[in-house]
């Protein structure tokens, strides 16, 4: 029987076995036909629809949006912009998460310049880092100089 064994699939499409048999599962690869004893056999459309899922993945669309992305794909009826209004909303979402990202990085960079401030190399459980993160209201020096400093 002619095709690809799973393991050349996974090669050639840079995705690994169990992803593939995960794609099945879930509806987004087809199952393939099966040879004696039971091997999976994909066919050169299964190369083109395995790369097309994992580009997708690497863009970070969800497993709904690349189902949807792959429907457009198969349905020569359906409108491109369909395609466009998905990846719109999934910049969105990417916009929305690196203002997210930009806040946390503020957020810890402010964590390293008060101990680096306060701090220099006292007791772990005095740090105002952990402090901080376990959201302790009052604010102490994390240093035996510091303390003795303050005394």
């Amino acid at each position: 029987m002619p095709g690809y064994k799973i393991g050349e699939l996974a090669r050639r499409t840079r995705t690994s076995a169990p992803t593939i048999r995960y794609y099945e599962q879930i509806g987004l690869l087809p199952r393939p036909d099966r040879q004696d004893g039971n091997q999976r056999r994909y066919a050169d459309e299964d190369v083109r629809r395995l790369t097309f899922i994992r580009r997708c993945r690497e863009f970070g669309f969800g497993i709904d949006q690349v189902r949807l992305l792959a429907g457009l794909v198969a349905d020569r009826s359906r409108s491109c912009m369909e395609a466009r209004d998905i990846a719109q909303a999934h910049l969105l979402d990417v916009r929305a998460k690196l203002r997210e990202l930009r806040a946390l990085e503020k957020s810890i960079a402010a964590f390293v310049a008060q101990c680096d401030a306060e701090c220099v190399g006292g007791p772990g459980p005095d740090c105002v880092i952990l402090d901080d993160l376990g959201g302790a209201a009052a604010k102490k020096p994390c240093c035996a100089t510091n303390a003795v400093a303050a005394a």
